[in-house]
């Protein structure tokens, strides 16, 4: 994807990040994220003593996937170091800008006043990103158009809106 490609897939609706943190004892955590663009950066929030936010203080690194749960099935997949804030004003700014993508606009502002408080942090991205359409990524071709191997997913059962898995 292209950076405008991203930027767009990331602003799409209200998808959710889902962020990866390590544990004391180096247990993976993976916890999903509201999150607002800033630009070209992926900032979220969260409270400082939560799980994910005692990992990120213990231990920088973390890892950011943003998918879309159905066909294409892309995503964007951002690793790295995080940078920790807790400035008030950058709080209130991003925890509205969330709110506002998340609850509405009209619950922004009582979402960014209860979210921008001390012990709430501001989490500006890893440092570095890639990302895949997953149509090439699961499609391996030999010689013309014969598929190699294609993922394929199976009906649930009793899924009701019959979804593939």
């Amino acid at each position: 994807m292209t950076s405008e490609e991203i930027r767009a897939f990331l602003s799409h609706g209200t998808r959710t990040a889902k962020l990866a943190t390590s544990g004391p004892s180096g247990q993976p955590h993976v916890m999903p994220v509201w999150f607002a663009l800033d630009g070209e950066e992926l900032v979220f929030t969260t409270w400082g003593d939560s799980v994910k936010g005692r990992n990120l203080r213990r231990d920088p690194r973390a890892a950011i996937v943003v998918d879309e749960e159905v066909a294409p099935y892309a995503f964007v997949h951002i690793r790295g170091h995080v940078t920790l804030s807790e400035d008030l004003d950058e709080l209130l700014r991003f925890a509205t800008a969330i709110g506002g993508r998340y609850m509405g606009a009209d619950q922004a502002e009582e979402f960014g006043r209860r979210n921008a408080v001390p012990g709430e942090l501001l989490v500006p991205p890893p440092s570095r990103s890639c990302n895949r359409d997953s149509r090439r990524r699961w499609r391996l071709r030999r010689g013309g158009n014969e598929p190699l191997i294609t993922r394929r997913r199976r009906p649930v059962r009793g899924d009701p809106r019959g979804a593939k898995r």
